[in-house]
């Protein structure tokens, strides 16, 4: 792959509601970012929830971002960290150059971003696939993010802050969701470090407390949303998972007994890629007759019962 030459044919450009730009991929089906806003997302999912006022002035954090896309997720990182003092060393695993191409054409993006901070790193990564500034040192890994793992695990496991998920939904990638793919992930957590993600499926989190992290709801626009779930229901949008987790925090809430039984209903059933190579079309048939020998309540079953509308999450 050469990232200088991007192919864009499936990917058109969005402006959420908060007027920040994203994408739409048409050969997953999906924007990049929520309708709501871009960098509203990378702000509520990834930033906040890292507490970067937890470390201290003058450290380094290594952090991996996994599907960088755009980079807005990165970009709104390395702006909160600077003025606290903090250095990133940064790794990112991407497939795709289009996606940061086209948004460093648009100004309105690049209107987004410090000239200094986020914008000077996203067009280095453009240009050379690395990034060094004052604010720390990063690097691009692209290619199959199953396949570029190893890589970043040889040099950083046990040792990262703070890791970033923003892969497509598993329903249509689930091979960066699989089993063995999060536990990777997992391995390569500092004993304060922090996975964080949009995605509050049932399987993933399931993956997540099997490799031994204790698991969080991101809070929703609702944050007064009832704990026991019901009607009205509002899903949080997003997990926070680590070694050890308090459960009190104004960005996250322990999980609700809606979500619980979701992780042990069907829909908790997890996403498996052993050889880290199947095509998500195979992952997901193996998923679906791993369903169907189940004996755990039917995710049709544990909606009717929540009163919840809609499939599989």
């Amino acid at each position: 792959m050469n990232p200088g030459v991007p192919l864009a044919a499936h990917l058109s450009p969005r402006v959420t509601e908060d007027g920040s730009f994203s994408l739409h991929s048409a050969e997953f089906g999906e924007g990049f970012h929520c309708r709501s806003g871009a960098l509203l997302e990378a702000r509520r999912t990834y930033v906040q929830p890292a507490q970067l006022e937890r470390f201290s002035a003058g450290e380094e954090l290594r952090v991996v971002d996994v599907c960088v896309g755009l980079g807005t997720n990165s970009a709104a990182l390395l702006e909160a960290a600077a003025p606290l003092g903090l250095r990133l060393h940064w790794f990112g695993l991407e497939i795709d150059p289009a996606p940061l191409a086209l948004a460093l054409a648009e100004p309105s993006f690049r209107r987004q971003w410090q000239p200094a901070l986020g914008l000077d790193q996203l067009q280095q990564l453009r240009d050379t696939s690395q990034w060094l500034s004052p604010h720390g040192r990063g690097e691009m890994r692209w290619g199959d993010a199953r396949e570029q793992i190893d890589s970043v695990l040889l040099r950083a496991a046990g040792r990262c802050d703070l890791v970033m998920l923003d892969a497509f939904s598993p329903r249509h990638c689930p091979q960066l969701w699989s089993q063995e793919f999060l536990a990777a992930l997992v391995a390569l957590l500092a004993p304060r470090g922090r996975l964080l993600t949009y995605c509050s499926a049932a399987a993933p989190r399931r993956s997540l407390m099997e490799a031994g992290l204790q698991l969080a709801a991101l809070r929703s626009g609702d944050a007064a949303a009832s704990d026991q779930g019901g009607p009205g229901q509002v899903w949080s949008h997003g997990t926070v998972a680590a070694q050890v987790l308090e459960m009190s925090s104004p960005w996250w809430r322990p999980l609700s007994l809606l979500e619980r039984e979701h992780l042990a209903s069907r829909a908790g059933e997890p996403y498996r890629d052993p050889g880290g190579q199947a095509e998500s079309s195979v992952i997901l048939a193996q998923r679906q007759r791993a369903q169907a020998l189940s004996g755990a309540e039917p995710a049709s079953a544990w909606r009717r019962r929540w009163g919840l509308q809609g499939g599989d999450r």
